[in-house]
């Protein structure tokens, strides 16, 4: 069964300062939760661009570390780029990170499409753990990103 995850949020600041923001990679550590023990292996050096392989190790469950591939797939400067697994704990997963200029700030919608491997049992453990673990490392990074750029309201 294919997931979906639907965040957006509101960021005062220029659409530059917040693309530049969300095209580093190694801004990722930034809005990951600590207990994740989020870590940039290699390809992260360079600003985001098509093609870009970027390998990380993090722990989705506490002290056991995961291998994760992804590539940056498509990137519209100032609008959007895409990130989709290539190795890792998802059967599919495409993130989509969208930005719009808006009156005061910048709309940011992420879309993510994911599929857990297992067939039902992924499933399952989607229900019971997995959906709720991603919707509070989503909360996190509203919580980091407003810390970083502020609030709208």
């Amino acid at each position: 069964m294919i997931h979906y995850l639907h965040r957006e949020q509101n960021i005062p600041g220029t659409l530059n300062d917040v693309w530049d923001f969300f095209c580093d990679p190694l801004n990722l550590n930034t809005i990951t939760p600590g207990d994740m023990n989020f870590e940039i292996v290699a390809g992260g050096d360079e600003k985001m661009y098509e093609g870009q392989m970027i390998e990380y190790r993090v722990d989705f469950v506490r002290g056991v570390h995961t291998l994760w591939l992804t590539e940056i797939t498509h990137v519209r400067d100032r609008e959007y780029f895409v990130d989709e697994q290539r190795i890792g704990p998802y059967r599919l997963w495409h993130h989509e990170h969208i930005f719009g200029a808006m009156a005061g700030g910048v709309k940011m919608t992420d879309k993510i499409s994911y599929v857990l491997p297992c067939g039902f049992l992924g499933d399952i453990v989607h229900d019971f753990w997995v959906g709720r673990r991603l919707q509070q490392i989503f909360d996190f990074r509203q919580k980091r990103i407003t810390e970083l750029f502020g609030s709208m309201e």
